[in-house]
């Protein structure tokens, strides 16, 4: 087309130049477009998105295998749905933040919550999800967990894109060192302004949860019980007890934050579905903080879901597995 048909002076001209560019900039791009993105699934999925998780979900209700849209679709019915995770496991974490992209896909009214955090920094965690802090004060004032930027930040970025409430639901830690070295009297001696950072109703049944935590920790290198024993000399039961109380007040706290969210007389269509973020010792098998939740709220639907990393997915013992969740997810190992 003749330039003398486009202008009436030269600076009309130089617009419709740059347009002109912009239009054949915008049009590379689409054909592009394709071309970056398998380039960027190959290199992973840090650099795109979630990328693919290897994973098999099963219904332990329906006793079948079922799949991951159909697993979410049922829990966006719910009040409460608790995730237990294995902390040490990249995979678990991308499908924790999967769970939550596909329930914001089917819900806007959501409560995070999280075993991650202690109930004594609700404030800063306040402050940030609102914007009033920005992620350094944020991440000074909260003691986040050693591997927060890789596991768990995640969780809490996209909860605060779409400002929803991010709950810390666990006792402080201090609490609970507490109590696993002198029992529960230790609760006697916390500040009175600090005690409601720790359950207000405490229940330690000896009962299969106890069993199985004193089969679980006394075979754990890790959990500091041997060690325990060695140094005051005393009686192994009484210190599994001990260890067993603090979890008990993590528990019975982690239920309380939940509990404290739910309201009975809300219609069904106003209620946040709660997403709790926990070990999967504190859910499986619905006792931990599943049971004293189910305590308080009785009529609210909670179901339970467990991250279980295997090294094989194409054979699976189910029955090895069936009665720790409502859902169970299993996923790859990570290469050792």
């Amino acid at each position: 087309m003749p330039r003398t048909r486009l202008r009436k002076d030269e600076g009309a001209w130089e617009d419709f130049s740059v347009v002109r560019s912009q239009l054949k900039r915008i049009s590379l791009l689409h054909l592009l477009a394709p071309i970056l993105a398998i380039t960027a699934l190959a290199q992973g999925p840090h650099q795109f998105g979630s990328g693919y998780i290897p994973q098999r979900v099963y219904d332990s209700n329906q006793n079948h295998f079922s799949d991951f849209e159909a697993m979410l679709a049922d829990l966006a019915r719910l009040d409460v749905v608790f995730v237990g995770e294995q902390h040490d496991d990249p995979a678990t974490h991308r499908l924790e933040r999967a769970i939550l992209e596909g329930l914001g896909r089917r819900r806007g009214n959501i409560i995070v919550a999280m075993e991650m955090f202690e109930r004594d920094v609700q404030p800063n965690i306040d402050r940030y999800i609102t914007g009033e802090m920005n992620e350094e004060e944020f991440l000074k004032s909260t003691r986040p967990w050693p591997r927060y930027m890789s596991d768990y930040r995640p969780l809490v970025e996209f909860a605060r894109a779409h400002r929803w409430p991010v709950i810390a639901s666990n006792v402080p830690r201090r609490y609970a060192v507490a109590v696993s070295k002198v029992g529960l009297s230790a609760i006697e001696t916390v500040p009175t302004d600090e005690r409601k950072l720790i359950a207000s109703q405490i229940q330690c049944p000896i009962d299969d949860y106890f069993k199985r935590f004193s089969e679980t920790m006394g075979d754990h290198p890790n959990t500091g019980i041997g060690e325990a024993i060695k140094q005051q000399k005393a009686d192994q039961t009484a210190v599994i007890e001990r260890f067993y109380f603090a979890q008990c007040i993590k528990d019975e706290t982690m239920a309380e934050s939940i509990a404290d969210h739910l309201d009975p007389q809300l219609k069904a269509e106003d209620k946040p579905l709660i997403v709790h973020y926990n070990g999967s010792f504190h859910s499986d098998y619905r006792l931990g903080a599943a049971a004293r939740t189910n305590r308080r709220a009785p009529k609210s639907s909670i179901k339970v879901v467990s991250i279980i990393p295997l090294d094989n997915l194409d054979v699976i013992n189910v029955d090895e597995y069936r009665k720790r969740g409502d859902y169970l997810i299993f996923t790859l190992k990570p290469l050792r």
